[in-house]
């Protein structure tokens, strides 16, 4: 297939307020070119219905019927990401018409891993149906079910791009991506073709929730109250006694998997600090887990923009780590791109997820293609 332009979508577990929009022109194998990129925020109503949802979810546990604000969410962040893709597609002076495919990740409510007793489960909101009917454009959606139903984790499903990604440098074994969304993810590869990818531990989640349950708005900004505490490494030490930490990949978490209450009893600016070591070190316990420890890490995802985060990581897990910017990529963009890019993958019919990655017997496709034209 050549090379057409895809739009990605992604809104992450951290649930910020914002849809993530990005082109990118690839076949699905390489990428050829990046495109324009925004984050286009939710109105209130759809912020509103997306945080009941998640709470529902909790309560919900993937029983036999779902919670009902489940369908008035899916709708309406269906139409606002719909609308965040035209807008993107004018900005880069494109029309519709230009566009190869659409890759729509969703919001993702619940994600069970499975257990030696128990098939995993996932659930993202999103109608790829009435995207692609809005638009006029094919969309891909619903991109873990597949996986999931194989026996797979269902995540992290951003491997195979970030290969792409790494090849495009021409990077060895030495070198693995780390994203840091809500929940953390590690992708490794070398020059045999060798792909594993794994959720490390939690991310920004937990240090985001612990900041808005204290009152000091909706992140630690650049880290500052982090910074400003100081990290109780008995406390961290126990932290770090969680199964989940030395358990062999393939593994996956939900955002509730590792949450604030970490950090409970603590000061605003010591809670940060001990929840933003965990993350790192947490982290480094990761690497120990790769075929080949990595000397450095490209770090992707909102929590790059974290100083105090990106030191810890450096002080905890590998010296060496450098944000996706020094490498020519887009930090913000890339899980956005990542689904544009396995979008064209779905549309003929190439793996998005492997054994090494989320642990499917053998390499398997995945999502939902509904045409937008006939």
């Amino acid at each position: 297939m050549r090379a057409r332009w895809a739009v990605g979508l992604m809104t992450g577990t951290v649930l910020d307020g914002n849809i993530d929009v990005a082109l990118l022109r690839t076949d699905g194998i390489c990428v050829e070119s990046f495109g324009h990129y925004a984050l286009k925020p939710y109105d209130q109503m759809t912020r509103q219905l997306l945080v009941d949802a998640l709470e529902q979810a909790q309560q919900w546990q993937f029983a036999a019927e779902e919670p009902a604000v489940f369908a008035e969410a899916e709708s309406r962040l269906t139409l606002a990401q719909a609308v965040a893709v035209q807008e993107l597609v004018d900005e880069a002076g494109l029309s519709m018409e230009d566009i190869g495919v659409i890759g729509f990740h969703g919001q993702t409510v619940l994600h069970r891993a499975p257990t030696a007793q128990t098939r995993g489960a996932t659930r993202q909101l999103g109608d790829g149906a009435l995207m692609a009917r809005t638009l006029g454009c094919t969309v891909v959606h619903d991109f873990r079910t597949a996986d999931v139903l194989a026996g797979g984790q269902g995540a992290p499903l951003s491997a195979i791009y970030h290969q792409a990604l790494l090849a495009s440098l021409g990077a060895d074994a030495s070198a693995a991506v780390l994203n840091l969304g809500g929940v953390a993810n590690l992708t490794w590869t070398d020059h045999a073709g060798a792909l594993v990818a794994f959720d490390t531990g939690p991310a920004n989640a937990p240090l985001n929730d612990f900041i808005a349950r204290s009152g000091l708005g909706e992140m630690d900004r650049d880290g500052r109250l982090a910074a400003a505490g100081t990290v109780d490494e008995a406390r961290l030490q126990q932290l770090l006694q969680h199964p989940y930490l030395v358990q062999d990949w393939p593994k996956s978490l939900d955002r509730n998997d590792f949450t604030a209450s970490m950090a409970d009893g603590m000061n605003a600016e010591d809670g940060a600090a001990l929840l933003t070591a965990f993350t790192a070190a947490a982290v480094g316990k990761a690497l120990d887990l790769l075929p080949v420890r990595p000397s450095r890490l490209i770090v992707c995802g909102g929590g790059r923009h974290n100083p105090t985060l990106m030191q810890a990581l450096r002080d905890r897990a590998v010296a060496v780590c450098e944000t996706s910017e020094m490498q020519g990529w887009r930090g913000d963009a890339i899980e956005a791109e990542c689904f544009g890019f396995l979008a064209m993958r779905a549309l003929q019919g190439l793996p998005l997820s492997f054994p090494t990655t989320t642990g499917v017997p053998e390499p398997l496709t995945g999502g939902i293609i509904s045409a937008g034209r006939s």
